[in-house]
């Protein structure tokens, strides 16, 4: 067959293919109208991931489940923007790692709006300013973001969701390499750039500022200094990239939580967390554990951080999969209570892969 041919009959599935995406935006609009009569929520993160499992479940190819993914998130984020523009809350200036995670959960035809402190993004959301937060957690080369951990102990948000995005970082400036006297970045981005930095720049003045995307502004203004920031910051604040890719090590991820004011649904394929207090006795947190490993719940992170009320009072803060409506973990939480000063379930949500 000729390749005449061969568009002639791929233009008629680009024909179909329209229809069909035409077709699923009016039954998503009709879905708008019964959710906005219900008040359900409009953003169901376990419905995507339900979908998506069972799109790449049924692939026969040619096309690789991953280009499949890809297509079908962009086709989630898309046709939620028919249903409603959200106002999402996130970790600002622009172009920090947390707006580029926030349009990668949600898109760009949604209302980013950038909040100086993790605590403006739980403040907007819980005064319903803004419908989601999106804020760090950790990151797999420097560990957990203890302010946001801090902020769930006053909180009564819940983490609605998680992304996992792989960083790669990028040196930004005006001139050239070696005129650089200054370096600016947030304080996890010089960390996870310590090596390159040694061995390419070493005599440089390392700044710490609030975010990467700080850092880029300040650069723009500051001749002789350079950015550890994101490509994106580069076009945004009008600067050059000087060197890709100077993170120490690959499969750099830092880990976000998308915050709203409900429980996720189920969606099979679950994470949960939560956070707890114990009474300070020998083998307490070992008895803690127990009811995990007696319902055979897998636990993925646990970390310890003061309570900031009584010197060397402590709570936990734990992930394992399951979520807090499975039977088995219903049962493992009464346990756990029964011991606990206190327990709060932060949340259970659908389990993105990444760093685990």
């Amino acid at each position: 067959m000729g390749i005449k041919k061969l568009r002639q009959e791929i233009d008629i599935l680009n024909l179909k293919l329209l229809d069909i995406l035409n077709e699923r935006a009016r039954k998503v609009l009709e879905i708008a109208k019964v959710k906005r009569e219900s008040g359900k929520s409009y953003y169901s993160p376990a419905r995507e991931k339900k979908i998506l499992d069972s799109l790449l479940k049924e692939n026969k190819g040619p096309l690789p489940n991953e280009d499949l993914a890809e297509i079908v998130r962009l086709i989630f984020k898309t046709f939620l923007s028919l249903e409603k523009k959200l106002k999402i809350a996130y970790l600002g200036p622009p172009a920090t790692f947390t707006h580029l995670a926030a349009i990668e959960k949600f898109g760009k035809k949604v209302d980013l709006v950038p909040q100086k402190n993790i605590a403006r993004v739980f403040s907007e959301v819980e005064k319903k300013q803004a419908d989601f937060g999106v804020v760090p957690i950790e990151n797999s080369m420097e560990g957990i973001v203890t302010y946001t951990l801090d902020m769930f102990l006053d909180s009564n948000l819940k983490i609605y969701a998680e992304i996992m995005m792989e960083i790669s970082h990028c040196l930004l400036g005006k001139g050239r390499l070696e005129k650089i006297k200054k370096i600016y970045s947030h304080p996890q981005a010089l960390a996870q750039c310590d090596k390159w930095l040694e061995d390419n720049l070493s005599s440089a003045n390392l700044i710490e500022v609030e975010s990467t995307a700080k850092a880029a502004q300040i650069v723009y203004e500051e001749p002789c200094s350079a950015a550890i920031a994101s490509d994106i910051a580069a076009s945004l604040y009008n600067l050059k990239i000087l060197a890709h890719h100077i993170e120490d090590r690959a499969n750099n991820y830092t880990r976000f939580f998308v915050i709203g004011r409900d429980y996720a649904e189920r969606s099979g394929d679950d994470k949960t967390s939560i956070i707890f207090s114990i009474k300070d006795r020998v083998g307490a947190l070992y008895d803690m554990l127990s009811p995990f490993r007696k319902h055979q719940l897998n636990l993925t992170k646990i970390e310890s951080r003061p309570t900031k009320k009584k010197p060397w009072e402590y709570v936990f803060f734990v992930d394992f999969i399951g979520h807090k409506d499975d039977e088995k973990v219903k049962k493992a939480l009464t346990e756990l209570e029964e011991q606990c000063l206190f327990l709060k379930i932060l949340g259970s949500y659908p389990r993105e892969k990444g760093i685990e």
